[in-house]
Parts: C-alpha cells; sequence; structure tokens
C-alpha cells in the first residue's frame, strides 16, 4: 500500500536512554501493553547487549505480546547480533535492528575506520542477523552528516545482503525538512521496491516531526518515534505530533496508519507515571494545556464554535474534554457560563460587576479556583439583591 505509513515506536529503547527515563521490566511490560493497544506497527522494546535487563525486557516484551513485531537494537558486530537473537527467541514476528554510523565525523573520531571497513561490517552484520530472522533492519547513524554517494552504496548493499528496511536517521537533529526530504528522495529512488526507507529524527532544533513528514512526502513509509518525544538529548519526534499531522491534515498529508488515536492521551499520562517528568504543559496534542483556552477572545469563539480554535475533537486522542481557564485574560462569556456551571446565574448587570472584581482578583493569581468563582458570584448575587431590597 503506497500510502500506509508503519509507526515504529522506541519509546522503550532509544525513549529510555533519556535522564530520568530509565524503566524496569514490569515498568517495559506495562507501557508495551498500552503500546499495543495503541496500534504501533513495531515495537522496539530494548538493547540487549546494553544489560541484562534489557535483554530480558524485549524477551518478556516478546512473550507477553507474541503477535506484536518486536525489535532488538544491535550494533553491527556479532557479540550484539547474538545478544538480539537470544532476546528474541521466543518471539513469533521478531526483528533485528543493527546499525553502524556512516558519517566522515563519525568513521574520523569515533570509529577510527575508513568507508570501505564500514560498509564491509554493516553487510557482514546484516548477513548475520539474516541468519536467525528474516526481518532485518539496518540503520546508517548520522545519515544526515553522511555524504551522499556512499550512503546510496551502503543503503543497495546492505539491501543485497537481506535488509528489509533501511533506516536513514537524522541522529543529532541537523537536517532541515527540504535537505532531509531531498536525501530521503534520492534513497527512495535508489531503492525502489527492494526495501522500505525509514526515518529516525532527533529534537536538537525543533525539525523532529517537521523532518519525518518531509521524508514521508518524498517516500519514506517507516517513522522511528516515540511517546511525548523523549529520548536522547532534545529527543525523538513525538509519535502523537507524527499520527495527528496525518490525520488532521489528510488533504495534503494523505497517508495512513493503524495507530488508535484515542489511545495517544492515555499512552502519555502512563509514561508520565513510569518516569521522572511529563511533558510541557503546552505540549502539542498531550500537553495539560492542548485543548486549553484562557484569553477571552478564544473562548468567545470557542463556546460559540468549538472548531473557531480547535482543529482536533480531544476525545479524538483520548482527551476527556477541553478547558475553559479563567484568569485575567479571561471574558465574560467565558466567566458567564463557568458560573452557570457552578450553579449562580447572574443578570447582566451582575455578571458587569463580577467580571471587574474577578479581573482584579485573577491579577493578582496565577489562576482562580472554581470555589473562589462561586464564592465571588454568589456574594455579588447577595448582595445585589440586597441593595435591590433596601431601593424598594
Amino acid at each position: 500500500m503506497p500510502d500506509r505509513v508503519y509507526i515504529f515506536d522506541t519509546t522503550l529503547r532509544d525513549g529510555e536512554q533519556s535522564p530520568g527515563c530509565s524503566m524496569t521490566v514490569a515498568e517495559k511490560l506495562r507501557m508495551a501493553a498500552k503500546l499495543v493497544d495503541l496500534g504501533v506497527d513495531i515495537l522496539e522494546a530494548g538493547f540487549p547487549i546494553a544489560s541484562e535487563g534489557d535483554l530480558e525486557a524485549v524477551d518478556a516484551v516478546s512473550r507477553e505480546f507474541p503477535w506484536t513485531n518486536v525489535a532488538a537494537l544491535a550494533r553491527a558486530n556479532r557479540g550484539d547480533i547474538l545478544a538480539a537473537a537470544k532476546s528474541l527467541r521466543n518471539a513469533k514476528r521478531p526483528r533485528i535492528h543493527t546499525f553502524i554510523a556512516t558519517s566522515d565525523i563519525h568513521l574520523k573520531f569515533k570509529l577510527k575506520k575508513s568507508r570501505q571497513q564500514v560498509l564491509d561490517e554493516a553487510v557482514a552484520a546484516v548477513r548475520l542477523a539474516r541468519e536467525y530472522c528474516d526481518d532485518v533492519e539496518f540503520s546508517a547513524e548520522d545519515a544526515t552528516r553522511t555524504d551522499w554517494d556512499y550512503l546510496e552504496q551502503i543503503s543497495r548493499a546492505v539491501v543485497a545482503a537481506g535488509a528489509r528496511t533501511v533506516n536513514l536517521p537524522d541522529t543529532v537533529g541537523f537536517s532541515v525538512p527540504d535537505e532531509y526530504g531531498a536525501m530521503i528522495g534520492r534513497m527512495v529512488k535508489a531503492l525502489g521496491d527492494s526495501a522500505i526507507v525509514s526515518v529516525h529524527c532527533h529534537d536538537d532544533l525543533g525539525l523532529a516531526v517537521a523532518n519525518s513528514l518531509a521524508a514521508v512526502q518524498a517516500g519514506a513509509r517507516q517513522v522511528e518515534c516515540t511517546i511525548n518525544g523523549v529520548g536522547e538529548r532534545a529527543g525523538n519526534a513525538a509519535l502523537e505530533e507524527v499520527v495527528m499531522a496525518i490525520n488532521t491534515r489528510r488533504d495534503r498529508l494523505p497517508y495512513e496508519t493503524r495507530i488508535v488515536t484515542e489511545h495517544l492521551y492515555p499512552c502519555s499520562q502512563l509514561l508520565t507515571s513510569l518516569i521522572t517528568f511529563g511533558p510541557q504543559p503546552n505540549k502539542a496534542i498531550v500537553g495539560e494545556n492542548a485543548f486549553a483556552h484562557e484569553a477571552g477572545i478564544h473562548q468567545d469563539g470557542f463556546l460559540k464554535e468549538r472548531t473557531t480554535y480547535e482543529i482536533m475533537e480531544p476525545k479524538s486522542v483520548g482527551v476527556p474534554e477541553s478547558r475553559l481557564v479563567l484568569g485575567k485574560h479571561s471574558g465574560r462569556h467565558a466567566l458567564a457560563k463557568r458560573c452557570d456551571d457552578l450553579g449562580v446565574h447572574l443578570t447582566r448587570e451582575q455578571l458587569d460587576v463580577m467580571y471587574h472584581r474577578f479581573t482584579a482578583l485573577a491579577d493578582r493569581k496565577k489562576g482562580v479556583r472554581n470555589d473562589e468563582i462561586a464564592a465571588l458570584a454568589t456574594e455579588i448575587a447577595t448582595e445585589m439583591k440586597a441593595s435591590v431590597v433596601a431601593t424598594d
């Protein structure tokens, strides 16, 4: 299916590499269950050579979710690949994901190897991995800083050796969308139908999602991403943002995923409970304020017609409902509705007095609680009724 985009979730592997994101085997199993419900196509469960716990986690996820496509990461060497194969021995749909750096800066300073040596090791790793499973993915680490001619050469070579997927990551978040799209387009053309081209973008310049979508438009058909965008340094492309961009802008992004979007927010909430931090409040899709409105102009438009200020239904991503946050920027319309919701119905004159007292209170505070609003509204209603009676 030319318009089908596969979602490769690496929350349990790359996501876990972020400081404060380490998970136990039991926690990985809880998160994996949510990711399976979410409908991810490939679930990368760990880096088995890194620790006994990672190897155990990959095995546990494979046994617990036998029909899920489970991936294990391995450097392009025999020890890593054997550890990955061991961790996947109980998987019904295993994938060995092997990688090696290909940029000249990595070859010179990190690997201290020639381009030919790296190419030979990549091909050997893919061939060895194919002895243990049919589904092998190869990643050219730091692809975006790799010479394009060499990148095409190594991509063709690993596919000839048996790789079904070639991942071309923006490992250090260096690329920009038009540049990345051009690189991906060239490699898609070079590989044709022989392999799926995958992308794995980091967010060092805040462009991970934009780069991933540019790659999809250029022909990539697998996106590697994480819940909440967790991951090394500034993190990975956020799964929820990639998926909802595709879902919301089908006019520009006419592609399909099998993600059950109503599980996005629950996935985000579970991950937050398992690690040491959650998404920032203004995080797209799953942040606390993603469907919250405080400005009076926005609240007025929202109350008249939701789509004036919301391009997605909150429930479509698993958020229970939108929120009107009352603060000093709020308007009369939202304040009147909140008073009605709290059971205090104000006349137009009472609302005018309420509005001025409310904004004066809000100027002194970071936020105004419902009980404070109800008490203030009741006080004003009582005062003004008493004043009317006294006048009569």
